[in-house]
């Protein structure tokens, strides 16, 4: 039986990621894929806030070439799409009706990007990530990066959905690639009273019994430093699993092992 692992937000921590997957069997001593028997998902954030966003990325990438069958997935998170917009715009304004000025330089540099990450990212890497998707089935789990359900804006199953933001991230557009920040960055959907409402709905239109996501960090929401943290978080009637260490505030890579019934 296939074991399926998902991590989030590594947050350019690759001192962290790489001895979190060496513990869970799927790497070998030398950083080598060697998850025989397994799936890993990436449920994005690689860039930004932490040192070694690129090296994240190419580490990954390396791991999605090794691996057979396509045992190693990625999904696009908020700081993807905000570093590919820092790229491809920089200070550009995005338009607006309010008189706050925009762009993507301004959120990326609030955001805590880093230089290092734009200066050696290659055009081959943009236009690897410009194919990524945004959500992933697997283990009867519903992958994705954000707590968020905005994604439904994108279309009524997951194949709709990436394939619908894949054209969007695919345009010059700069006020779409807004829209799809802004989207990815929302939060919280999950929590509170009528979260398992919200949860229960998006799993019943996009299938899984259980949404996997990272961007918030879990310790965030138990009300504890993040150092002390040691497991994922389930919550919203179970119908909630959130995997953000906190890698980049002192917390751990989390590597969460998937279990379907």
């Amino acid at each position: 039986m296939t074991r399926v692992y998902a991590v989030s937000d590594v947050h350019g921590h690759l001192e962290k990621l790489i001895p979190a997957l060496q513990a869970a069997g799927l790497t070998d001593a030398d950083g080598n894929w060697a998850g025989a028997d397994a799936r890993l998902w990436f449920l994005g954030d690689f860039f930004d806030r932490g040192p070694d966003g690129i090296g994240v990325l190419h580490y990954v990438r390396g791991l999605i070439e090794q691996a057979p069958d396509g045992a190693v997935r990625m999904l696009l998170g908020n700081h993807e799409i905000l570093a590919l917009g820092m790229h491809k715009f920089g200070d550009t304004f995005v338009p607006h009706d309010g008189i706050t000025l925009r762009s993507f330089e301004r959120s990326w540099v609030l955001n805590g990007g880093q230089d290092r990450d734009q200066e050696l990212l290659t055009d081959d890497d943009v236009a690897w990530l410009l194919d990524r998707p945004m959500l992933g089935l697997d283990a009867d789990h519903l992958l994705m990066h954000s707590d968020t359900a905005e994604y439904v804006e994108w279309g009524d199953t997951v194949d709709q959905i990436n394939a619908a933001a894949r054209s969007e991230l695919h345009s010059g557009d700069i006020e779409v690639w807004w829209e799809i920040w802004r989207r990815t960055t929302s939060r919280y959907a999950f929590r509170g009273p009528s979260g398992p409402e919200v949860a229960g709905i998006m799993l019943q239109h996009l299938g899984g019994r259980r949404i996997v996501h990272g961007h918030s960090i879990v310790a965030d929401q138990l009300g504890i430093d993040p150092q002390f943290l040691t497991g994922p978080h389930l919550y919203a009637d179970g119908l909630a699993l959130g995997i953000d260490g906190g890698a980049f505030d002192g917390g751990p890579c989390l590597v969460v092992e998937l279990t379907a019934e």
